[in-house]
């Protein structure tokens, strides 16, 4: 059992903790304690749901269905590509640390939500490790393994993502200047985009 549980989250933490668009967002909003809760709690209820749909054998249509994959990638590149370009301008102007400073960032709660689900959703790149790379491992297993296996690779999620997300805050001394905000929306850009053009770039549609 325990031998199980350990590899759900020595797999999962190797897909998880990976630089990403999703990740680079939650250290955003825990440097700027702003929802901290709310989207390391969305991250990690919509990676239980689809960590138990792959474990479980659920995943099959998102992987054989290529409107979806197809879907997913363009839909996923047009928005990282969005994000990016908010992102840039933030670098530009100082916008993040400007907010941080005052504490007067305007994001409604309902927007913070909303983006946290696009940036984790819209990523074709979640349901591969999720649902796929996940299910495919969880797939070797006998049956009552399988939820040791999916309790291993969840608690790993939830464990990053808050930990991520309050955990930012041990980097705030080093981001009391308006210099390593551009720099972290600079990254936080080129990330979006890389990951955007990757998405054209892959044979998912053609």
């Amino acid at each position: 059992m325990l031998e199980t549980i350990l590899k759900g989250a020595l797999i999962a933490s190797g897909l998880i903790v990976a630089i990403g668009a999703q990740n680079a967002f939650v250290l955003k909003q825990g440097l700027a304690r702003h929802h901290i809760f709310w989207v390391a709690l969305i991250c990690f209820l919509c990676d239980a749901v689809l960590m138990s749909a792959g474990v479980l054998g659920l995943g099959t249509l998102i992987n054989t269905s290529t409107t979806a994959t197809c879907s997913l990638a363009l839909l996923g590149a047009a928005f990282l590509f969005w994000y990016g370009v908010k992102a840039f301008r933030s670098a530009y102007q100082a916008t993040s640390y400007l907010e941080a400073a005052s504490n007067a960032n305007t994001a409604s709660l309902a927007a913070v939500i909303t983006t946290t689900l696009a940036m984790t959703l819209l990523n074709p790149h979640v349901y591969l490790d999720t649902v796929v790379i996940l299910g495919s491992v969880a797939g070797t297993l006998p049956s009552h393994d399988k939820y040791w296996f999916l309790l291993g690779a969840v608690s790993v999620s939830g464990i990053w993502f808050f930990g991520l997300g309050y955990g930012a805050r041990l980097l705030s001394p080093l981001f009391q200047k308006p210099q390593t905000w551009q720099a972290l929306d600079l990254l936080i850009g080129i990330i979006m985009w890389t990951i955007a053009w990757g998405l054209l770039q892959a044979d998912l549609c053609w």
